[in-house]
């Protein structure tokens, strides 16, 4: 009797064991299926942490338009606080139905060659040389959607483009780009072709990634491949002219925060109350993936040529759209001439050069890019904090938040209406002792601090 009952016991623990064995299974599996993955797959450029990127319009960068004089600049660009200089097209251009008599660089008649109107490609070289021996940057602007219409491919390979209804080579859809015709990527050979010719520049030029124009017109599994390619040559820097997180998983390391940009806009000019910028960060925060960097700015090319000056856009909000533009999420553009005070919109197929002078909002981009890179807070990607609603007790006017880590902290608050503002603040997150960006002073904030901010004005404080 006693060896049954020793038997049954043996027998239950062995089954114990089993069904141990087979839930600790079960759970392992459950775990491995549910477990969050790293979006972002790419390996952003370590200098790309605290990086300002600066635009650069060729044609209209000096008197003479060309790399050697933008050269002599690259100093002054070093002493702003630029890291990434973006080239705009470098190539030749079209001139079968070419735009004003220059034309658009975004026309490319020859993918490796250099457009002669800027000089030559040993001009190139050392520009790129003399930008890194300054510690910075060059990603040059590359247009892989469509070509001009004279590019030698339409009489190479005539099929590597799309077509009509009526079986003609065309535009790109819906758009008035009429000196250009698309390529079709459902081609291996037009994708294999362009991807030979980006890593041409890599290897021969020296440039550290490229800027890509409408990139979301150009199917994502190319620009997936493009990523991994280039990498294994250097690690470069991809900016996407789009707006989309899907680019970020494998391709990209920053898009465009078209987004940003309007909200500000609406904003400043009275369409849209604070609440438009709760929404771009919410989106910005749940939608895009942490390890990402979005491209924040108040001006660039096409903001510039075809939608106003800064100032036509901005208004009497134009000094806190930049200093948002810095201090909050995102990576800040400069585009040439906005350092200036430029208050004209540049011509686009002409030659229309920047009148150069010291001006406030130079010193104003300067001062936030010497913050943004000292204060790790303020950092872009995994490197950087998320941005933290202050709430206020007038929050359709004033957009109030911190930015805070183990070592650094700051925080912000924007008067983006035309009237004075008292304002207090509630919950205790921004409380401590700060030094005043704009005065230097050092002051202790508590939980009974209030605020008086004039129209359109701000304060950034530093811990």
């Amino acid at each position: 009797m006693k060896n049954l009952v020793y038997f049954l016991f043996l027998i239950f623990i062995l089954q114990s064991c089993k069904n141990i064995e087979s839930n600790s299974a079960k759970k392992s599996e459950v775990s491995d299926v549910y477990q969050p993955e790293e979006y972002v797959k790419i390996a952003h450029p370590e200098w790309s942490k605290n990086a300002a990127i600066y635009q650069l319009n060729t044609r209209q960068f000096s008197e003479e338009g060309t790399f050697k004089a933008a050269q002599k600049q690259l100093p002054r660009l070093k002493e702003l606080g630029i890291d990434i200089i973006w080239l705009m097209p470098i190539h030749p251009i079209g001139n079968k139905k070419r735009k004003g008599s220059l034309g658009s660089p975004y026309s490319v008649k020859d993918y490796y060659g250099v457009n002669k109107e800027f000089g030559s490609l040993q001009d190139l070289k050392n520009f790129v040389n003399e930008a890194h021996n300054l510690g910075m940057y060059v990603i040059l602007d590359w247009v892989a959607n469509h070509t001009s219409w004279d590019n030698d491919l339409v009489i190479n390979h005539p099929d590597w483009y799309d077509k009509d209804y009526k079986n003609n080579f065309r535009p790109t859809p819906w758009w008035d780009w009429s000196d250009i015709i698309d390529l079709n990527y459902n081609k291996p050979e037009v994708r294999q072709y362009m991807t030979e010719a980006l890593k041409y520049w890599v290897n021969e030029a020296n440039i550290d990634g490229y800027r890509c124009d409408v990139a979301g017109f150009v199917p994502i599994e190319f620009w997936n491949n493009v990523r991994k390619e280039l990498d294994a040559l250097k690690p470069v820097f991809m900016l996407a002219e789009w707006e989309s997180r899907d680019l970020h998983a494998k391709s990209f390391d920053m898009t465009y925060a078209w987004s940003w940009n309007e909200a500000v806009h609406k904003i400043c000019k009275g369409k849209a109350d604070v609440n438009a910028l709760y929404i771009y960060y919410s989106w910005n925060e749940s939608a895009f993936p942490e390890n990402s960097m979005r491209m924040t700015f108040v001006s660039n090319h096409d903001k510039n040529a075809w939608e106003g000056t800064m100032y036509e856009q901005f208004k009497e909000g134009l000094e806190a759209a930049i200093v948002l533009s810095v201090v909050g999420e995102g990576m800040p553009l400069m585009y040439n001439g906005q350092e200036a005070g430029n208050a004209k919109r540049l011509e686009f197929f002409e030659k229309d050069a920047i009148k150069w002078q010291d001006h406030k909002i130079g010193k104003l981009y300067k001062n936030l890019f010497q913050l943004m890179k000292e204060n790790t807070a303020l950092w872009h990607a995994k490197w950087g904090s998320t941005m933290i609603k202050v709430p206020n007790n007038v929050e359709s006017k004033v957009f109030s938040f911190v930015r805070q880590n183990e070592k650094d902290k700051v925080f912000a608050v924007f008067n983006f209406s035309e009237e004075s503002k008292d304002i207090n603040f509630k919950e205790s997150l921004y409380t401590g002792d700060y030094k005043d960006f704009t005065t230097k002073e050092t002051i202790s904030l508590d939980n009974n601090f209030k605020l008086k901010l004039a129209p359109w004005s701000y304060k950034v404080y530093i811990k």
